[in-house]
């Protein structure tokens, strides 16, 4: 009964945000590649993905770990790859500190940025919530704000020395926007890449997510899932 519950849900989920796509209210998204997916990861913090492309040699980067890694655990259980976690956010990195971590994950405590250097991140209204960000929305406070570090994707990729990396997943509070330019950029060849969008952070964020497809697109990236809320993204490299 729970299961048909749940399953109802997602049914309805999926459809409401089908209808606020063909009103316009949201970014339109559509998949145009089909390829295996299987969803790793609980509800709040999971992602589809291409479980096929991955072996035990396979590189993974999460950005945004905030207190979830349970699409990180599941990407290691089944693969048992090397999984580099980043996040600058103060709670998750007291977090990661008291967790039993796999030796397969390893936490650097940065985050993705345009450029190499010092920002400023602002902490959530909510002292519950974990999620700082960049920018300025309903959701944080931006008078309560810390110092962080970030770097720019080549520089990481440069430092770990990594040439390919097979999947990159991002839930980076709306910066996935301006980071984009920076991984598509980059002489690093990505497999999959799944992101977070946060459209409902922007006045113009239905035109943020719209600029964003349209570079993944003409840098060879097909959409192949869509989540129920249609805010985890997913696209490989075809």
């Amino acid at each position: 009964m729970i299961l048909n519950k749940i399953t109802d849900n997602r049914i309805l989920k999926r459809l409401e945000n089908n209808i606020k796509s063909t009103l316009g209210k949201i970014a339109t998204l559509r998949t145009d590649h089909k390829c295996p997916k299987s969803w790793y990861g609980n509800d709040y913090g999971g992602f589809y993905i291409n479980p096929t492309l991955l072996t035990s040699e396979s590189v993974v980067y999460s950005f945004g770990i905030g207190q979830d890694i349970s699409f990180d655990l599941e990407v290691i259980k089944h693969h048992q790859c090397k999984i580099f976690g980043f996040d600058p956010t103060p709670k998750s990195i007291e977090w990661i500190k008291n967790q039993n971590l796999p030796a397969h994950f390893q936490f650097e405590s940065i985050g993705i940025g345009k450029t190499t250097g010092k920002a400023i991140f602002n902490l959530p209204k909510d002292e519950e919530n974990v999620s700082a960000s960049l920018y300025d929305h309903p959701f944080i406070d931006s008078s309560n704000n810390v110092e962080v570090h970030l770097e720019s994707f080549q520089d990481i990729s440069d430092r770990l020395n990594h040439t390919h990396i097979d999947v990159i997943k991002m839930d980076i509070e709306g910066a996935e926007y301006d980071a984009i330019d920076n991984i598509l950029n980059s002489n690093i060849y990505i497999k999959q890449i799944l992101l977070e969008i946060h459209e409902r952070f922007f006045a113009d964020g239905k035109k943020k997510t719209e600029v964003l497809l349209q570079k993944l697109r003409d840098n060879g990236y097909k959409l192949f899932a869509i989540s129920d809320s249609y805010q985890e993204l997913s696209f490989i490299k075809v």
